[in-house]
């Protein structure tokens, strides 16, 4: 079973505009139960960060617009420069106001996205369910969808539309073999370089990477600014723990050898 924990005082509740502070959202486990720890062999001390992107685009229908249909909007989760991330997240769950029509809505595939039409503001949840190699519990998201600009000073537009949008990052401690095999060439995620001795096959049955840039709302999405330097950062990172991997193995080699047998400068 696993386990959300808050990050850095950071609550994943979120109804401001656009948070351009990027968040770390870590997803820790429970003990697991026998099965699953000799179904799943995991990588310790190793990291798999997914940046994620989750927002509202909300265009105003003009002036002939019913008054209960003023605004036609998308909810949506992606990749944070738009790569598909369905190889991490199995499907989404959002959960509109209890005034819509059948107010839960399950999308069972990317893009993970839903649009309506409607006059009011409200707090959408969203949740993440995983593939069952990655985690075994959902996160849970949220936000507010906004229809009209801060900014009411000048009159409203139906070409440009009303666009928040909040940028995190998941990060999977431990993660299992098959999914690392099944993600480490992905460009939507960041994973470390393992030691060789532990390197694993790439799984990539279609011979080809998800790619949503060509989403017809992609033109609104918000170029997040710090995005590219984070991803280095993080990359960084992940390199570095694996070379804690490589030390620490290196550590438990000397500690099962005879105290006389090591000396300093040895090269284990």
């Amino acid at each position: 079973m696993a386990e959300i924990v808050e990050i850095d005082g950071q609550s994943e509740r979120n109804t401001n505009e656009s948070t351009l502070k990027p968040q770390r959202i870590k997803i820790t486990r429970g003990s697991d139960d026998g099965d699953k720890k000799i179904l799943q062999t995991r990588l310790k001390d190793v990291e798999i960060g997914v940046p994620i992107v989750y927002g509202t685009i909300a265009f105003w229908l003009g002036r002939k617009a019913s008054e209960t249909q003023s605004h036609r909007w998308t909810v949506y989760v992606r990749g944070a420069t738009n790569e598909d991330i369905g190889a991490v997240i199995k499907r989404v769950v959002f959960q509109l106001h209890p005034s819509f029509e059948n107010p839960v809505r399950v999308v069972e595939s990317p893009p993970f996205e839903l649009s309506e039409c409607g006059w009011g503001e409200f707090e959408i949840a969203i949740s993440l369910f995983f593939h069952n190699d990655v985690c075994d519990k959902q996160l849970d998201l949220y936000h507010h969808l906004k229809l009209y600009a801060e900014d009411e000073s000048g009159p409203q537009s139906t070409k440009r539309p009303v666009v928040v949008e909040t940028y995190n990052e998941i990060v999977f401690p431990d993660p299992s073999e098959s999914f690392y095999a099944r993600i480490q060439k992905h460009p939507a995620v960041i994973v470390p370089r393992l030691p060789v001795m532990l390197n694993l096959a790439t799984e990539d049955p279609n011979g080809k990477k998800g790619d949503s840039k060509d989403n017809p709302l992609s033109q609104w999405f918000i170029n997040f600014s710090e995005a590219d330097e984070l991803l280095k950062l993080a990359a960084a990172r992940q390199q570095v723990q694996a070379h804690i991997i490589k030390l620490r193995r290196q550590l438990s080699v000397i500690d099962g050898l005879p105290l006389q047998s090591w000396k300093p400068g040895s090269n284990y």
